[in-house]
Parts: C-alpha cells; sequence; structure tokens
C-alpha cells in the first residue's frame, strides 16, 4: 500500500493544498466487516457508471423542461455521441473515475504525480471547464502537479473519487483520507472541493461496511461533521435567487439547506429547484444529500430521482449511483441496468467498466484477500 500521508502533510505545510488539518487525517477508518464482499464495491463503481449513463442524454436540462420531453426517466435513452455507443453510454464522469480505477491498479495505489498526467492523455467525452483549465496548467504549460489545480468549486474531483477507496479495503489506513484530498487537489484545488472529496470518501466507507440503510439524517449530518473542520470558515456564495443572500461554507449551506429540507419533506425536484442542480458544489452537494436522505433505502428510486428532479443530472446521480451501490451492493442495482450499460471509456473501445472492475478486483481484492471471490462482473 502506498502512504500519503506524509506527503499530504508536506503539501499542507507548504500551503500548495488548500485544506485545514484535521483530526479524519490522522485516523484510520474502521476495518470492514469480516464477511465484506467485494460486489459491495462492485456496486460502489457500476452504479456510479450507471448514474452517469441514464442521466447523460438530458444533462442540463431542467427537470420540467426534461420531464415535458421525456416524461419519467427510468431507463437509458439514446446518448447522441458518436465516441461511446447509442444506448448506455457514459460521459467523463465515468470516464475519469475509471481513469483514476486504472492509474491505482496500474501504481498500486494512488501516486498523485501519475494520476495528473493520465487525466492529460486522452479524449475526455464533454469534459469540463475547470479540468480543460487543468490539462492547459499541466500538460501545455508544464506545471507541477502540486500548481496545475485550479481553486474551483465544480463537481469534476467529487465525481471520480469514489476508487480511492478501493486500494484500501484490505488495511485501512488514514492515507485513505490522505488519498483523497491529494486526488481532488490535482484537478480542483480548494477548500470547499477538497473537504467535501474527503467528507464523502468517507461516507463511502462506511456505507461499505453497513448492512442496512442509515437513518435520514445520517447523511447530512456525517458530511458536516467531517467536511467542517476541513473547510474551516471559507466565504461561498451560491447563485440560485432564493439563496443569494448567504456567504459562507460550503458546510455550512449544505446544513442550512438540507436539514430544513429533510424536516419538512420537501420533494426532491421542488429541494433542487429552491438551491440549485448544477455543476457547482454549492448545488451538487445539497441535492445529493437530501436525495440520499429521502431514498437512500431504495437505490433504484435514489438514482432515478436523481436523473429526472437534477439539471447536473449524470454528475450528480452518479455520485448517487456510488453512494447507493456501495450501501446495497451490485445486487442493490437492477439487472436490467446493468445488462444496458455500454460503460466504453476510450474511445478506441479497448477498455470499459467492467474489464476494470475485475482488475482492480484481481489487484486489491483477490490477490490477498482469504475470503471466497464474489460475482464477477467482468463482462
Amino acid at each position: 500500500m502506498i502512504d500519503n500521508t506524509r506527503l499530504l502533510q508536506e503539501c499542507m505545510g507548504h500551503g500548495v493544498i488548500r485544506l485545514h488539518d484535521a483530526g479524519i487525517l490522522h485516523c484510520p477508518p474502521s476495518p470492514l466487516p469480516p464477511d465484506f464482499d467485494f460486489q459491495k464495491v462492485e456496486g460502489m463503481l457500476l452504479g456510479l457508471a450507471i448514474g452517469d449513463a441514464l442521466g447523460a442524454p438530458t444533462e442540463g436540462m431542467l427537470p420540467g423542461e426534461r420531464h415535458t420531453r421525456y416524461g419519467e426517466i427510468r431507463d437509458f435513452l439514446p446518448s447522441g455521441n458518436p465516441d461511446t455507443g447509442a444506448i448506455g453510454a457514459v460521459t467523463d464522469d465515468t470516464q475519469l473515475a475509471f481513469w483514476t480505477l486504472e492509474q491505482l491498479v496500474i501504481d498500486g495505489g494512488l501516486v498523485p504525480e501519475h494520476l495528473a498526467d493520465r487525466l492529460c492523455s486522452g479524449h475526455i467525452y464533454g469534459i469540463g471547464n475547470t479540468v480543460r483549465q487543468f490539462i492547459g496548467r499541466r500538460k501545455d504549460q508544464g506545471l507541477p502537479w502540486q500548481l496545475a489545480g485550479i481553486d474551483s468549486l465544480g463537481n469534476g474531483a467529487l465525481m471520480r473519487i469514489a476508487p480511492v477507496v478501493v486500494p484500501h479495503l484490505q488495511l485501512p489506513h488514514a492515507s485513505l483520507y490522505a488519498d483523497a484530498a491529494l486526488d481532488a487537489m490535482v484537478t480542483h484545488n480548494a477548500y470547499g472541493n477538497i473537504a467535501t472529496c474527503v467528507a464523502f470518501v468517507d461516507i463511502l466507507w462506511q456505507l461499505l461496511g453497513m448492512r442496512r440503510a442509515p437513518s435520514s439524517d445520517w447523511w447530512a449530518e456525517t458530511f458536516i461533521s467531517t467536511a467542517r473542520g476541513l473547510e474551516g470558515d471559507t466565504t461561498y456564495a451560491p447563485g440560485m435567487p432564493d439563496v443569494q443572500g448567504y456567504r459562507g461554507p460550503l458546510w455550512r449551506f449544505a446544513e442550512l439547506m438540507c436539514l430544513d429540507a429533510l424536516l419538512n419533506r420537501v420533494p426532491v425536484v421542488d429541494a433542487c429547484n429552491h438551491w440549485g442542480s448544477g455543476a457547482s458544489l454549492l448545488e451538487t452537494v445539497p441535492s445529493v444529500l437530501h436525495i440520499l436522505a429521502m431514498y437512500g433505502h431504495d437505490p433504484e428510486a435514489a438514482i432515478i430521482r436523481a436523473v429526472n428532479d437534477t439539471k447536473d443530472n449524470d454528475t450528480i446521480a452518479a455520485i448517487v449511483g456510488a453512494a447507493v451501490g456501495a450501501l446495497h451492493g451490485l445486487a442493490g442495482l437492477p439487472e436490467r441496468w446493468l445488462e444496458g450499460l455500454n460503460g466504453r471509456i476510450h474511445a478506441d473501445g479497448n477498455s470499459d467498466v467492467f474489464r476494470l472492475v475485475f482488475r482492480a478486483k484481481q489487484t486489491f481484492w483477490l490477490r490477498h484477500s482469504r475470503m471466497a471471490p464474489s460475482t464477477d462482473s467482468s463482462r
């Protein structure tokens, strides 16, 4: 296992990473239960890809416009993207998450410099503005990986963060949280962004160890308790008219929005229309947390609500899909979605999500595990 705790401390000591030191960075996560099955990781990774592919054809539409044109979306629609295939095709959300996974397999853990170069090395479907800027700084200007990330609240780091848990399955270590912070820093070096990615990785790890869904208030409260110390008292301003009076940290905005929405059982579409559901984490984070609070017990319903009731629906559904997949496992995802998923992450078609999940399983689980192997998800 690669231990990045010292590297993270060096980055914080030199002021190159926007992150406050907090207790979670020094404590290993709890071990996974003795009967842990890798199918929970398969669910997390493939749930991410499924959410992305379900949302991709209608990405960027407001929920009302989407419903008028398509009704309730419950299955894959044609993507219209010749690079990725007609049905069940993924976008940059899955692509960058699985490029991350691929590099983790190659290196046996996170090597931030290698990840930075990997993200610069291929054609990205529907590339986001922050990642485009990062590539310009790293590849074109030649900046070191520590300086190439953008001070951005875009959701492009959060959407790809789930794979960093995989190298730590056998030996939980505080480096899990260092990996989450450094992975985010590579492209999105902002206090709110890095804190969010560390907090979400902690949520994913806890979900992998759960046998049943947590309480509705667990999602926001767990996120807030972790993100608060890491982000600190930043000042961000949301863009939606109803919440434009807010100035402060992302974690506090999530607290104000999510706890009130849950208390009043506000429907997902109404809550997301209130605070927004675009690519800024000020919109993505409360949307994800509220969907999970309302529907985390039902993976299919959670992903469907993310696809139908949000604007940046492929990314929000990918993040929700990773969470419910980690909680409920591969068996909790509808078979029709697994069968219909295209999952191609390279334009030449030489690799897909199923093959990479199996490679990760061989590298980080079967090679060292004393447990019986779970369902083979290679297809």
